[in-house]
């Protein structure tokens, strides 16, 4: 498994946020929802990304927008509409003035919208991810606070499938959209790392180097291993002292100081799971004890393993609840449903 994969396995989709927007000039939305990170991809039309802090950007149709949270946004059909709609945290909606509008804009299976649920002027797909974790946490970090993928240079076959899919309520349907979200987010990344004005993470670029990619590889593959330098040196197939230098060199630190990043950063994520005790999770993440665990986490992080869990709480934050037929549950459609 590659760097990218590695950490693109921390926001994988699970029952991901997913929504076609449909709407009919004018319209706009200011997003509050706070998400760490959210694609958006124009099937249809065109529409303007409106940040605060930022100059507007237009979006044309098959247009694929990365945003990382949790700022506000504004998306709109040009970028002086003044919105009427506000989309909070636990994805509902209201007006600006507070009135609820989560029934009044239900479109159908994840449909929503202004305009009709078959058409309208402009089609937008969003998809967010509830990302906490520490190693999707690398990921973010090496991303801008938006980045635009215009279809003119990468124009993605995924856009219209997931376009298509989205608004079916077959057997499965969840997992089959998880996917291409996924594989949308991957494959976007992908192709903006590879641009030269992307500033591609140190770990990206690394990963290009026949023998720091091998090694980096290895790495993600098999981080419990007990691995020494020599080792694998030996398995990248070059010598400890050109491994060490090379590594060194493209990623920014030793090998064996990555690794215990690495190996500190999986337990702070598995820690957050409930059930998942200091010495099981120390097992998994190449740790021969508990104690060590604990000796290394507070030593690099300054807390205890159980100090952080206390602190960042475990289990994952409750999601969108959706009916049998895919319709999204919010405000007290939501509640309703969860007493049930």
């Amino acid at each position: 498994m590659d760097a990218l994969a590695r950490l693109l396995d921390g926001p994988r989709a699970q029952g991901a946020f997913l929504l076609r927007s449909v709407f009919d000039p004018p319209w706009s939305v200011r997003v509050r929802d706070r998400a760490p990170l959210t694609v958006l991809a124009m099937a249809r039309g065109q529409g303007w990304l409106v940040p605060d802090d930022a100059e507007p950007v237009q979006l044309r149709e098959r247009d694929v927008a990365i945003l990382r949270g949790p700022d506000p946004y504004i998306v709109a059909d040009r970028p002086d509409t003044e919105p009427t709609i506000v989309v909070h945290q636990g994805q509902r909606s209201t007006s600006t003035t507070g009135d609820p509008l989560c029934e009044t804009l239900d479109l159908g299976v994840r449909t929503w919208g202004t305009g009709s649920a078959d058409g309208g002027s402009d089609v937008m797909l969003i998809g967010t991810y509830d990302v906490p974790g520490e190693i999707s946490g690398r990921l973010l970090d090496a991303l801008p606070p938006r980045l635009v993928i215009s279809h003119q240079t990468w124009d993605s076959p995924l856009v219209p499938l997931l376009a298509t899919e989205i608004g079916r309520a077959e057997p499965g349907q969840e997992v089959v959209l998880d996917r291409l979200l996924d594989l949308l987010l991957i494959a976007a990344l992908r192709e903006w790392f590879a641009r030269p004005e992307s500033s591609a993470p140190a770990w990206y670029r690394a990963h290009s180097d026949p023998v720091v990619g091998a090694a980096l590889r290895l790495l993600h593959a098999n981080p419990a291993h007990p691995w020494t330098v020599a080792e694998l040196a030996a398995k990248a197939g070059t010598s400890r002292a050109v491994l060490g230098r090379r590594f060194t060199a493209l990623v920014g630190e030793p090998a064996m100081a990555y690794l215990t990043g690495w190996r500190l950063a999986m337990a702070a994520d598995l820690l957050r799971e409930p059930g998942n005790t200091v010495d099981a999770v120390a097992r998994k993440v190449g740790y021969g004890s508990g104690f060590a665990l604990s000796a290394a986490f507070k030593r690099v992080r300054g807390v205890s393993p159980r100090g952080y869990r206390d602190d960042t709480g475990s289990g994952s934050p409750g999601g969108p609840q959706h009916t049998a037929d895919g319709k999204i549950l919010v405000g007290a459609n939501a509640d309703s449903a969860a007493g049930n």
